[in-house]
């Protein structure tokens, strides 16, 4: 961790720094392995009793599927979720405490989705997986008591990524309109700015080391290559019109920033009703490892706004 990097976090995110310490993302498939069983021992146990919020769980095609609905008769708005994870980790149950508040705060219908992960499961199943998830949503909406219209997608990094694909995915193909997509500092590009390589190259979160290994794994040999698909890097996609209007949050001192940036610039540019919140001082995830401070907390307030503007 260098001295410039901690200079430029904002003093209430620096004791979220330590999760990080603990538990530094893998750069290896060595690592990814042990990565993997720590990050599930960490995941604190979750008390669904002190919520109003009911969590079932569905088979989707092939996959699993968690709904969180909150109380009333609906139907509801929904949030159609993809955790993060750099495509090689996450699960449903990590995300339960995250997807529970989701559905408190927004008074809509969350449906998280297991999508495989790499390397075990390159590109495109992750992807797919995630459209699959998508279909079965629409094709179940009267058993998930949702309103179709009101649809959204969401994701944060690796899951942010996914949720854009998915988003290109649905218009290309004349598959379930979604009314928002909402992109928590997204995983995007393959093909790693040079200069931000250089400057999140020593940092103790997601850092270029880190990213570069993450993408080998989903895209292997193709990576940085003419070949890959722009559901696999979003960043890729050359025409971008036509997509629901969009939120992208991300941190100043989050490696996918700039490619952030430039895909909001670029939905605008499309035509797509664009907000983008970079905080400054922020790092990747800090809103999960700082929750009290009060720049993630503007981070979430800001998300279920637009929400809100979206769906109710």
């Amino acid at each position: 961790m260098t001295d410039a990097f901690l200079a430029r976090v904002a003093p209430e995110l620096l004791d979220g720094l330590a999760y990080s310490g603990a538990l530094p993302p893998p750069s290896t498939v060595e690592e990814l392995a042990t990565f993997r069983a720590r990050a599930a021992a960490l995941i604190p146990p979750f008390n669904e009793t002190a919520s109003r919020v009911r969590r079932r769980e569905h088979d989707g095609p092939g996959i699993a599927l968690w709904s969180y609905t909150p109380p009333g008769d609906g139907p509801f708005p929904a949030v159609y979720w993809i955790h993060g994870g750099g495509m090689i980790s996450g699960s449903l149950r990590a995300d339960q405490p995250y997807c529970t508040a989701l559905a408190e705060d927004t008074k809509c219908v969350v449906i998280a989705v297991d999508y495989r992960l790499a390397p075990e499961n390159p590109h495109p199943t992750p992807v797919e997986d995630a459209y699959a998830g998508l279909e079965w949503v629409i094709s179940h909406q009267a058993e998930l008591r949702i309103d179709a219209e009101r649809l959204a997608i969401g994701g944060s990094s690796a899951g942010g990524g996914i949720a854009a694909a998915v988003t290109l995915m649905a218009r290309d193909r004349g598959g379930p309109q979604l009314a928002f997509q909402y992109l928590m500092y997204p995983m995007l590009d393959d093909v790693q700015d040079p200069r931000a390589g250089i400057e999140f190259a020593e940092i103790p979160t997601w850092s270029t080391e880190r990213n570069r290994f993450a993408w080998r794994c989903l895209l292997g040999s193709s990576l940085g290559s003419a070949e890959v698909s722009s559901y696999a890097a979003p960043a890729r996609a050359t025409d971008l019109r036509g997509l629901p209007r969009a939120l992208i949050q991300v941190g100043e001192l989050d490696l996918f920033r700039d490619e952030d940036i430039s895909y909001a610039a670029r939905l605008l540019q499309a035509g797509v009703p664009t907000e983008l919140h970079v905080y400054p001082g922020a790092y990747h995830g800090f809103e999960l490892v700082a929750p009290h401070a009060h720049l993630s907390r503007q981070a979430l307030e800001d998300r279920n706004r637009a929400f809100t503007r979206a769906l109710h």
